[in-house]
């Protein structure tokens, strides 16, 4: 996933950015809200994750204009306000789920996945494919019975089919998932990515459509 961090916590917002890229998603860091709508004119993200007190104004009347203005992108609250009366606020101005600081960077990651999963319409993060069947939540693999090991990037790929089913998932939309701002964008990087999959978990379960990208074969 492309994912959006807003965070003025230099501390926080390093070991937040560094823990969710090793799990394989894209990650652009803002440490103000004006830094975090110029990333938005120009990126589509698949998730944020949103503090409340940022230097140049409030995280909540952040929310309710992005989703006044009819965003869906799922939000998850980080915050050190830990009443019951700022998690209902929160989540009545549109988060998707709240997390209150200081929090283990592992639940981050559950929370993370299961927010995503709920956001395409999946909450099940068991899906089978013929021999292929993937647990998104434990992050295995299993093809013929047996475990195979993904990379944290060959998940992030995997991610997009399965978030999709049936439907074409364009190049440019896996190199989004891939990389964040600054990074070097290699020509060849989706075309090895799948490669590696169809290697790992068959040639048929990810069909090249021509021209336009890629999509998961149902079987």
């Amino acid at each position: 996933m492309r994912v959006l961090l807003i965070e003025d916590d230099r501390v926080l917002g390093e070991a937040v950015r560094d823990h969710v890229a090793a799990d394989g998603h894209a990650v652009d860091w803002s440490g103000t809200l004006e830094q975090a709508r110029e990333h938005l004119r120009v990126v589509t993200y698949q998730l944020m994750l949103l503090d409340l007190h940022l230097p140049d104004g409030k995280g909540l009347e952040f929310l309710k204009v992005f989703r006044r203005d009819g965003h869906r992108t799922p939000v998850i609250i980080l915050t050190a306000r830990d009443q019951l009366s700022d998690r209902i606020e929160g989540l009545n101005s549109g988060a998707d789920d709240y997390l209150v600081k200081p929090f283990d960077l592992g639940e981050l990651s559950a929370r993370l996945a299961a927010v995503a999963r709920r956001y395409v319409g999946n909450p099940n993060p068991l899906t089978r494919l013929g021999p292929v069947e993937v647990d998104t939540a434990h992050r295995r693999v299993l093809v013929g019975g047996k475990e195979i090991q993904l990379t944290a990037r060959e998940w992030t790929v995997l991610e997009q089919f399965l978030g999709r089913p049936g439907v074409t998932v364009s190049k440019g939309r896996i190199e989004d998932a891939l990389y964040a701002f600054g990074a070097e964008v290699e020509s060849n990087t989706v075309e090895v990515y799948v490669s590696r999959l169809r290697r790992k978990l068959g040639r048929d379960v990810i069909a090249t459509v021509r021209g336009l990208g890629y999509r998961l074969v149902a079987r």
